[in-house]
């Protein structure tokens, strides 16, 4: 089983800010793969939609608790399947157990230290301030899992990231209404993305990561 988590708020409010980017793009996702519409997963509190494949099932989860709790509704999927190695860790992260990968997860999000435009497939990576992935490390804790950062960050031509500064900037931006310009950058993202989802899945984790396609020009 692989579980994709696409994290945003919930609420039509919420639907078109940049915050909620791994939620906007799981439910394109869902839609081009022809998955199952959403169903409400009480136990979880979050949208679900599952579908067996050849090779292994798939899950799409949405939580639907606000951005900074959403690990309280990843840690309830049961299926969620650890690794018996240990992974190795940074001084910063203060988890004291249960140091084990998760292979089978994927975590879906916005991130403001990539340029709009552009993605990283990460792994055993600190949240970079990033509440709603901060929130799943604590509750599962670990960090040892894949996280798909699509970038939110104004920049040059050249492809400097102008990063808004200080807090008021910083959740203006991310709680903003993506323009025009940038959902037209997103949708050109999209395919991008699911081809490595699709490496992630079918020949794993550091496969996909070395099959990363170039930047867009």
């Amino acid at each position: 089983m692989f579980i994709i988590v696409g994290l945003g708020n919930p609420g039509k409010e919420y639907d078109r800010t940049r915050h909620n980017t791994g939620a906007r793009f799981l439910e394109m996702f869902r839609k081009t793969a022809e998955l199952p519409e959403w169903k409400f997963d009480k136990k979880c509190n979050a949208l679900i939609s599952s579908r067996k494949l050849k090779s292994d099932n798939l899950q799409l989860l949405l939580p639907q608790t606000f951005m900074n709790k959403s690990g309280e509704a990843v840690k309830k999927i049961k299926d969620l399947t650890r690794s018996n190695v240990p992974v190795q860790y940074g001084r910063g992260l203060k988890i004291k157990d249960k140091r084990r990968e998760i292979p089978n997860l994927i975590v879906i999000h916005d991130d403001l230290d990539i340029p709009r435009g552009s993605y990283k497939l990460s792994f055993n990576k600190s949240s970079g301030g990033h509440k709603g992935v901060e929130s799943i490390i604590t509750a599962l804790k670990t960090q040892a899992f894949a996280r798909i950062r699509i970038g939110i960050s104004p920049s040059t031509p050249k492809g400097i990231i102008k990063k808004p500064k200080g807090e008021t900037a910083v959740e203006r931006h991310i709680l903003g209404n993506f323009s025009a310009a940038e959902l037209t950058a997103l949708k050109k993202l999209f395919p991008r993305i699911v081809e490595t989802l699709s490496h992630f899945i079918t020949e794993g984790r550091e496969k996909a990561m070395s099959r990363l396609p170039l930047p867009l020009s």
